[in-house]
């Protein structure tokens, strides 16, 4: 799980990285939680295709699935919020 988490922050810190200056502090907080849960929901899906039986794969796959939906929600807040 700590790699999970390792990897996570990572890509918000690269996401940080990437930012061109034009956006508001809160729009590039929005972006960087967004891939952050992305890469949170890449991981799980990666842990459902390793998984042992298929309740373990099923759980797994529904979280990534809820973790899509979450990162697209706060992708979608934050060009609202503009």
């Amino acid at each position: 799980m700590k790699k999970v988490l390792i990897v996570a922050a990572a890509a918000g810190l690269m996401s940080l990285a990437a930012c061109n200056g034009t956006s508001t502090p809160a729009e590039n907080n929005a972006e960087a939680t967004a891939e952050n849960i992305e890469a949170t929901a890449d991981n799980f899906d990666a842990l459902a295709d390793n998984a042992t039986n298929e309740g373990t794969e099923a759980v797994l796959e529904n979280t990534a699935d809820n973790l899509h939906e979450a990162a697209d929600n706060v992708a979608d807040a934050a060009t609202n919020a503009q």
